[in-house]
């Protein structure tokens, strides 16, 4: 049986963003989430649960949503529904409730997991602006980011150096505390700890407890050929270093392709204007036009109008997620004569004149829509 679309698992568009993934999931998780579904529905609603959750890990997850929008389900290696371990899907049906608040609402109530712990850094983003050049061939640039770091004083633990930090005992390292509220049970975060699981007692004097010191670091990006607006680049581990030796978030480089003062792109096609004057329009001629990687002659046959485009296969963009190079488009602009001479001018009108009396011969659009106004007005009574 085919697999069904992730995003219409999550009843989502293509372009639906980071946002409305989680509050799509958070809905249908809590819908189909075996403890809401007893008796006869218990069975349909599991494998639904297992549907939401790996399309949810799936679509969340910036790398394996490119991957799959790319080359489909064979992108991911993963069999939605099929709870296959190890492929990122969803193994058994004995989830807890808990489970979802985990992954939907870890950043509302402070907690990264379902246990105490150091928490991740933040992720960061930095916008790289880029050249057509330098995104089409790719490159390599350096980058000075302010963020936080790991302590060295301390090794990011926090706690003062030849002390460690102890094990907190209002929540006894679990870094959540449950409190009973009549029939109900709440869990929520330690206020003492504040989810770590741990206290500190003598904190270090470089970092005051954090664990993380706020610096400056240079870092080389890796931009692979083929680049556009709107692509982002993951460095893993390069983000804000967790509180208390917490693991460091990614980076997201942004990438922003600067306007070209000749060409234009356009997926994997470029396009560019080309002015031509009257005399070569109307006689034909040659002229260089300049490509990425050099300059290709252009041969104008006689009679070519202005807005006609000449096709220069292989001559756009290798695309970053693709093989086949786009083409370059150029669009002849016919070039209308000005500043000119009396003699000049005389030339044109006795060339005018000359076109006028050779009819659709030498002017077949003016001619057809003059007969086309003609009708139109007899049409209307005019």
């Amino acid at each position: 049986m085919s697999k069904r679309d992730l995003y219409e698992i999550l009843g989502l568009q293509k372009n639906a963003g980071e946002d409305e993934i989680k509050k799509a999931y958070r809905r249908l998780a809590m819908k189909y989430h075996p403890d809401r579904n007893a008796g006869d529905k218990a069975a349909e609603a599991e494998r639904q649960f297992k549907e939401v959750k790996e399309a949810y890990e799936i679509l969340s997850n910036p790398q394996k949503r490119a991957a799959y929008d790319q080359f489909g389900h064979a992108g991911v290696d993963t069999s939605v529904g099929g709870g296959r371990p190890g492929a990122g899907g969803f193994s058994g049906g004995g989830a807890s409730f808990s489970d979802i608040f985990g992954d939907v609402f870890g950043d509302i109530f402070g907690a990264n997991g379902r246990r105490g712990g150091p928490n991740r850094g933040a992720d960061l983003r930095y916008n790289l602006e880029l050249s057509l050049e330098e995104a089409v061939a790719g490159t390599t640039v350096k980058i000075r980011v302010p963020s936080y770091s790991k302590c060295g004083t301390c090794n990011g633990s926090g706690a003062k150096p030849g002390t460690s930090p102890k094990t907190c005992p209002t929540c006894a390292g679990l870094g959540q505390v449950r409190m009973q509220q009549g029939f109900f049970s709440v869990q929520q975060t330690c206020p003492r700890c504040h989810g770590r699981g741990q206290v500190i007692e003598e904190a270090c004097s470089t970092c005051h407890g954090q664990g993380r010191v706020q610096e400056q670091k240079t870092l080389s990006v890796k931009v692979p050929p083929g680049v556009d607006t709107g692509d982002r680049i993951r460095l893993a581990g390069e983000g804000e270093a967790g509180e208390a030796g917490g693991p460091a978030g990614d980076l997201y480089v942004q990438v922003a392709v600067k306007e070209h003062p000749i060409f234009t792109r356009e997926d994997a096609h470029l396009f560019c204007e080309v002015p031509i004057s009257f005399g070569t329009a109307a006689l034909g001629g040659e002229l260089h036009v300049p490509t990425l990687d050099g300059r290709l002659l252009l041969k104008i046959p006689a009679g070519t109008q202005t807005g006609k485009i000449f096709r220069m296969r292989g001559k756009g963009v290798k695309p970053v997620r693709g093989n086949v190079p786009g083409d370059l488009l150029c669009k002849v602009v016919v070039e209308t004569p000005v500043n000119l001479t009396s003699e000049q001018r005389e030339l044109l009108r006795k060339l005018d004149e000359s076109c006028k009396g050779g009819g659709s011969q030498h002017s077949p659009q003016s001619e057809g829509w003059m007969d086309k106004v003609k009708g139109f007005f007899e049409k209307m009574g005019l």
